[in-house]
């Protein structure tokens, strides 16, 4: 696909880092497979990576941790 941001070139299939904060919450998980642009560095994950790193955050919040890092494979 175009990269919707700076609209120059193809995504192409990478992993990239996610971060995702909410209420003095924060999980970051590396290695996230996604379609990255090579131009800008856009990131673009599907959605079951979607859903499986929000799931994760739910669970973040639940335990009562304020922040945790992970790799993907790990979540």
């Amino acid at each position: 696909m175009k990269c919707i941001l700076c609209k120059q070139a193809e995504t192409r299939p990478d992993v990239t880092g996610v971060t995702l904060e909410r209420d003095g919450f924060r999980l970051v998980v590396k290695n996230v497979p996604a379609q990255v642009c090579p131009n800008c560095g856009e990131a673009y994950a599907d959605e079951a990576t979607a859903v499986r790193l929000l799931a994760a955050a739910e669970k973040l919040t639940d335990s009562g941790a304020l922040t945790d890092v992970r790799e993907y494979a790990t979540i």
